[in-house]
């Protein structure tokens, strides 16, 4: 029988990281359709609230009850107003491993959430679901990306050459896919010894990889 991820809510300082739901769809198009997340992810553009209405009704449920991954909505505690997004998935239950990405909406860059979240998810991981491995994947110039990683003790394994197909914007204001490399981290249960200290007041976003 495949395993699966429960259905679950995370509480942190400042955030509740729960399931999506159809009252986010606004939110979520608004969000997916920002300028880095677009450069960054391979969304469909433009990602209108259709689209992001069978993602979180369709697509986001399926992946759990199917065992390859889970998508939580970041929502501040005090407003409970969509910060942003976390997406585990290539999900391996032998090995105990799944490969976490996130995105975080413009308007909330720049407060940590990034950071609180993906720590808050990889400790749920590691004491509750018992995993022994996080893999992360950034866009070698996500330097954004990057900094989370390293801010919840991730540690850089290597480069994935030419990997990543990112986007740039052409010179008529439209989309050109640009080839880059993955940088790839991992994070192991003893690695989360003191990445607490290391979170600072920056978000950030990384590159999702099924949105199509």
């Amino acid at each position: 029988m495949t395993s699966t991820f429960p259905t679950i809510s995370i509480s942190t300082e400042r955030l509740v990281l729960r399931p999506l739901d159809e009252d986010d769809v606004p939110a979520l198009a608004e969000m997916m359709n920002d300028e880095q997340v677009v450069a960054w992810t391979d969304v469909r553009q433009p990602f209108t609230e259709d689209a992001a209405r069978v993602w979180i009704t369709g697509h986001a449920p399926a992946e759990r009850a199917q065992g390859r991954g889970l998508a939580l909505a970041v929502t501040e505690f005090l407003t409970q107003r969509l910060v942003g997004l976390i997406r585990l998935t290539r999900t391996n239950w032998h090995v105990r491993s799944t490969e976490l990405s996130y995105v975080v909406a413009p308007w909330a860059r720049g407060e940590g959430y990034a950071s609180e979240a993906a720590l808050a998810t990889a400790r749920w991981l590691f004491r509750d679901q018992k995993f022994e491995r996080v893999e992360l994947r950034t866009a070698a110039d996500n330097t954004a990306s990057q900094q989370v990683a390293q801010k919840i003790g991730c540690i850089s394994e290597g480069v994935l050459r030419g990997a990543c197909i990112a986007r740039a914007r052409t010179g008529d204001g439209g989309w050109t896919e640009v080839r880059t490399d993955y940088i790839v981290w991992s994070l192991l249960p003893e690695d989360l010894e003191g990445a607490g200290g290391r979170l600072s007041d920056t978000g950030g976003f990384t590159s999702y990889s099924d949105w199509n």
